[in-house]
């Protein structure tokens, strides 16, 4: 019966399912090899993007905030020489100058998504004979809740802001003994005037930002509020910043420094070891897949290199009946990218089982996830391209190996 496959296939698959055995042992250790990598990069991601998630859940971008002021020398003299007194000034709150202008600026680059103006002070939540330090921050809540998805974090009450309205933690909330519908004092010395200033707000709600030391500090009240009971009419003190990309924090805040003249931070600035321990997770896992594929190569290439050796006759005979150095090399680089392959396809569906079983018995003792893992079908893809080009490059000396084979000495051996 005549047939349309190419030899090389044909020649291919035969010598596959001569050695069904040895065939399958090899696809199984590929297999193995490729769930390792499908499994540690999928819970990699998740734990890096739970991470994540959680330290931007409250945290800008970027923040800009007014420059440190600097030192000024004052000259004393004395009898016999003068010299100059160097001291730092005390940090006072301050607005950001032609802060809508920099706005504007932000606003208009592409790789920024949002702006949000704010006024941030210290403060006390008064109520009867108690008095919690907090930190005061007046927002634009429809910029705000760009950056931080505070809605999301309300326990109780709503996160609208009316004039006169304050949204508070939860555990501040528990320390005051106070609720939402009933009245906070706030109380501050920070303005310019001497007596401070002091406000009665109306709760709004009360949320949970995951940090009890935070739950604890935070009252949120709008812009105008916040620059009226800190002294800062029409000013702010921060402009929080969301990116398209946010690794590229610390590189556009450096721009931003030299261009605006504004102290920039960024939160890989802030969170500087925290990025660094992501960083280097990342790069211990790429070091696992790496050692994890050679493995998986030098077990491919060495059962082809016994193939070649167990098949000399039948390549000698097949040289011998016409077939070329060329063809008798594609038969052992076709079996090189089928056997990587299969173990890819095999290897992508073990370790989206073992995900699956991660998924149902990793669990809080309350029965929830410990963090969302996501089986992204690109992984699988990008994977199965990997594990075939792995097999075919691997086949490279074997199939080398068998094209140098001289039919005379091939038949004799």
């Amino acid at each position: 019966m005549k047939t349309w496959l190419p030899f090389e296939l044909i020649a291919a698959f035969r010598f596959l399912l001569e050695g069904r055995m040895q065939t399958l042992l090899t696809i199984v250790g590929a297999a193995v090899g490729v769930s390792v990598i499908v499994f540690m990069s999928s819970l990699l991601a998740g734990v890096q993007a739970n991470i994540f998630s959680r330290v931007l859940s409250t945290q800008a971008h970027i923040v800009i905030s007014p420059s440190e002021e600097v030192a000024r020398p004052q000259r004393m003299a004395t009898a016999l020489q003068t010299f100059a007194i160097v001291q730092k000034p005390a940090q006072r709150l301050r607005s950001i100058d032609q802060w809508q202008a920099i706005a504007a600026q932000l606003t208009a680059r592409p790789d920024i998504v949002t702006v949000s103006p704010a006024v941030v002070g210290a403060a006390f939540a008064v109520r009867g004979e108690v008095a919690d330090a907090v930190s005061v921050t007046g927002m634009e809540p429809d910029a705000f809740y760009r950056i931080i998805a505070l809605p999301e974090k309300m326990i109780s009450g709503s996160a609208t802001l009316s004039p006169n309205g304050v949204l508070i933690g939860i555990e501040l909330a528990s320390d005051l003994g106070i609720g939402v519908g009933e009245k906070l004092r706030i109380r501050t010395t920070s303005t310019k005037t001497t007596s401070g200033s002091d406000q009665t707000f109306i709760i709004g709600g009360t949320f949970d930002l995951g940090n009890k030391e935070v739950n604890q500090r935070s009252v949120f009240v709008s812009l105008r509020s916040a620059q009226s009971l800190l002294g800062l009419a029409g000013g702010v003190t921060s402009l929080s910043v969301n990116l398209i990309d946010a690794y590229q924090a610390e590189v556009v805040a450096t721009d931003l420094r030299s261009a605006l003249g504004v102290n920039a931070e960024s939160w890989i600035k802030t969170f500087e070891e925290l990025f660094t321990a992501l960083k280097t997770q990342s790069i211990a896992n790429y070091v696992i897949q790496f050692f994890v594929a050679i493995a998986v190569a030098l077990g491919i290439s060495s059962v082809l290199v016994v193939s070649v050796v167990q098949r000399s006759r039948e390549i000698g005979i097949l040289r011998a009946m016409g077939a070329s150095r060329a063809q008798v090399m594609r038969v052992f680089l076709v079996q090189g990218a089928v056997i990587g392959m299969l173990g890819s396809l095999a290897g992508s569906a073990l370790g989206a089982g073992f995900v699956l079983v991660w998924r149902a018995f990793a669990r809080n003792p309350d029965g929830t996830e410990f963090f969302p893992i996501a089986l992204q079908p690109s992984l699988f893809v990008a994977t199965a391209v990997v594990a075939a080009l792995t097999g075919l490059v691997t086949a490279v000396l074997p199939a080398l190996s068998a094209a140098r084979l001289d039919p005379v000495d091939a038949i004799r051996g």
